[in-house]
Order: structure tokens, then C-alpha cells, then sequence
């Protein structure tokens, strides 16, 4: 990488842009590449890149002119929890070591406290208010988990309109088709309703609330990996 190419990079990573170093195979030559306008003087395909983009993983590709080797420059994946229950304080710190970067969202007084989640980052606003400012991407999850539908709703709905990776609901099947039928209402079309994992998590047979993160956690890396 010579100095130029070195340079921008240290400027992405320091505005928070993720990129992609192509490296083309037959002869050497480098650029970075993001998702607007695919792939640059090497017209690597827009769709390409995304995928790497979102997976955080090298990977070679065939192009016109040959094999492209595509080495993501990416943040960690993201984690937004939606209701500091009991579950999220289990689900917070296992994400913590996995690797996300996990923010707290709960407007309720003397849920989301310091004592409860040490070291996390907390958002004690309503979820219409805080997701603006946090800014969701395809390298975030959302997962909900309050049942109540005037925190999780609107958690929801910002998740529906973003490009979140993984979006999670907590609730029984009955629960689940409650909360279909008010974002139905609210405009979302059933491709969009079908995002929502809900039942949240794998079908373990969890039932502590230990048991409940392990198969959230799963199911989210599931959505990050495969």
C-alpha cells in the first residue's frame, strides 16, 4: 500500500467510514472502495462490496480484469438493546466479549443505570428520539425486548426503515402477530414486517434469562456471518 492509499485510509477510519481495500490480483494495483458506486477504476460490483462490507470478511472476487482481492476496513458490529431488563443484563456483557459495541436504550427511570450495566453505554431517551441520533446501519442489530409496545414500537419502526442487519422482537406468537398488525397499520408491508425475528432468538428451549441472551447472541451472529 503505498503512502497515498495509507493516508485515506487512516482518513476513513477516522471519520467512521467503512471501506475496502481491492487489490487486484494480476498486477497489484490498489484502491479503496465503498458502497456508492460499487467498486471504483476496477468497476467492482456495488453488491460485492456490501456483502464484505457487512460480513467483515476478505474475500476474492472475479472481475473483468481478473481476480480482486477485497480486505474490509470495517467499525464492530453494533448492538442496540432496546429495554434494560433482565435479559439484557445478561445479553449486554456476552455481546461486550463477542465483540459488539452495545448501547442500552431505556427511557425509564432507574432502568438503564450505570450500577446495572457497568461499562455500557446508555441511552435513556425515547427510542424515536435516541435512534436518530445513534444512526442505524447495515452494521447494526436492534433487538427489543421490553413488551411494551411505546418503547418497542418505535424501536422498531426506525429499525424497519434503516438497513439494520438484524432486527428482534421479544414475545409470544400472540404477542408477535399484536405487533405485526400495529406496524401493518403503521404502513410497513409484510416484506418489511418479515425483518423482525420474533419469536427473538434461536429455538433452543431457552428459559432463564441467561439462556434467553445465549439464543439472541446466536441468532444475531447467525445474521452478521451467514
Amino acid at each position: 500500500m503505498n503512502a497515498g492509499l495509507l493516508r485515506k485510509l487512516v482518513a476513513a477510519q477516522e471519520s467512521g467510514r467503512d471501506v475496502v481495500l481491492a487489490t487486484r490480483l494480476g498486477d497489484g494495483f490498489q484502491e479503496l472502495v465503498g458502497t456508492a458506486g460499487g467498486g471504483g477504476v476496477m468497476g467492482l460490483a456495488e453488491e460485492a462490496v456490501t456483502e464484505v462490507l457487512r460480513a467483515g470478511e476478505s474475500r476474492t472476487v472475479e472481475t473483468g480484469e481478473g481476480p480482486v482481492f477485497l480486505r474490509p476496513y470495517v467499525r464492530p458490529p453494533r448492538l442496540i438493546v432496546v429495554g434494560a431488563v433482565h435479559i439484557a443484563q445478561a445479553l449486554v456483557p456476552m455481546a461486550t466479549v463477542a465483540g459488539f459495541r452495545v448501547t442500552v436504550l431505556d427511557p425509564r427511570e432507574g432502568f438503564a443505570t450505570p450500577d446495572r450495566f457497568p461499562g455500557a453505554v446508555l441511552a435513556r431517551e425515547w427510542p424515536d428520539r435516541a435512534m436518530a441520533v445513534l444512526g442505524l446501519d447495515g452494521r447494526t442489530a436492534v433487538v427489543a425486548l421490553t413488551h411494551d409496545p411505546k418503547i418497542d414500537d418505535p424501536a422498531l419502526i426506525a429499525a424497519l426503515e434503516s438497513d439494520a442487519f438484524y432486527v428482534g422482537a421479544l414475545g409470544s406468537g400472540k404477542t408477535q402477530a399484536a405487533r405485526r398488525e400495529r406496524l401493518a397499520e403503521a404502513g410497513f408491508p409484510d416484506a418489511d414486517l418479515d425483518r423482525i425475528h420474533g419469536p427473538i432468538g434461536l429455538p433452543i428451549g431457552a428459559r432463564s434469562p441467561e439462556e434467553i441472551a445465549v439464543a439472541v447472541l446466536a441468532q444475531v451472529i447467525g445474521a452478521l456471518r451467514l
